[in-house]
C-alpha cells in the first residue's frame, strides 16, 4: 500500500474549482485513471486547510499518477506497520442504518448512538473500540451538486484508539476502507502504534 499526501495551494483551488465534495472526488479520482474496467483501489481523507492551502490523505494500491496542479508525496507503508495490537485511529464515516421495517438507509443521529453505532460495528472491522478512549467530532451533513441533483452524506469524525482482535479482517479494512462513501472521502482508516503500556 502507498500513502500519499496531495497539496494543493490557493492557486491550485481555484484552477481546479475545488468548491465541495464532488469536485474534491473528481480532483482525486484524475490521478487514479481507471485501468481495464478496474474498480477503486484508493481512498482520501480530505485533511482540510484553510484560505491558501489544502491537503487531502490518500491510501493506493498503486502510485498515483503527477497532478496537474498540486504536489504529491508518496511513501510506501511496510507490511509491519499492520502487525501492532494496538492504534490511535481517526476516521471520517457516513454513519447510516437500515431501517428493519422500511429496508431504507437511514442517517444515525446524536451524539451517543453514533459513539454505540461505532463500539457495536467495530468487530465486523476486525478490531474493538476502548469505549473511554472514543469521541465523535464535526457531526454534521456534505451536500454536492451532481448531475444537476442535490446530494447529501451525513458525516462523523471518530478518533479513539483500538485493539486489534482479528488480523486478516483488520488489514483488508484498512486496505478498503469502512462503511458507505468511500468513494466520497469517508472510510479510510488513518492509523498510529500506540504502546498501551505506557
Amino acid at each position: 500500500m502507498i500513502a500519499t499526501m496531495f497539496s494543493l495551494d490557493r492557486a491550485d483551488c481555484l484552477a481546479i474549482d475545488l468548491k465541495d465534495a464532488y469536485s474534491l472526488h473528481k480532483t482525486v479520482y484524475s490521478l487514479f485513471p481507471n485501468e481495464d474496467g478496474t474498480t477503486r483501489d484508493f481512498l482520501f481523507a480530505d485533511k482540510g486547510g484553510d484560505w491558501n492551502s489544502r491537503r487531502i490523505l490518500l491510501l493506493s494500491q498503486r502510485e498515483p499518477q503527477q497532478p496537474q496542479y498540486g504536489k504529491i508525496y508518496s511513501k510506501k507503508i511496510p507490511d509491519a506497520f499492520l502487525q501492532f495490537d494496538h492504534y490511535g485511529f481517526e476516521v471520517v464515516l457516513n454513519p447510516t442504518k437500515r431501517d428493519g421495517k422500511t429496508g431504507k438507509i437511514i442517517a444515525v443521529k446524536g451524539r451517543e448512538n453514533l459513539l454505540q453505532w461505532l463500539i457495536l460495528k467495530a468487530p465486523g472491522f476486525g478490531f474493538e473500540v476502548m469505549p473511554n478512549s472514543l469521541q465523535v467530532n464535526n457531526i454534521g451533513v456534505v451536500s454536492y451538486e451532481k448531475n444537476g441533483a442535490t446530494c447529501t452524506h451525513n458525516t462523523a469524525i471518530f478518533i479513539g484508539k483500538l485493539k486489534v482482535i482479528d488480523r486478516e479482517t483488520f488489514i483488508k479494512s484498512f486496505k478498503q476502507g469502512i462503511g458507505r462513501a468511500k468513494g466520497f472521502g469517508f472510510g479510510l482508516l488513518q492509523i498510529v502504534p500506540v504502546d498501551m503500556n505506557n
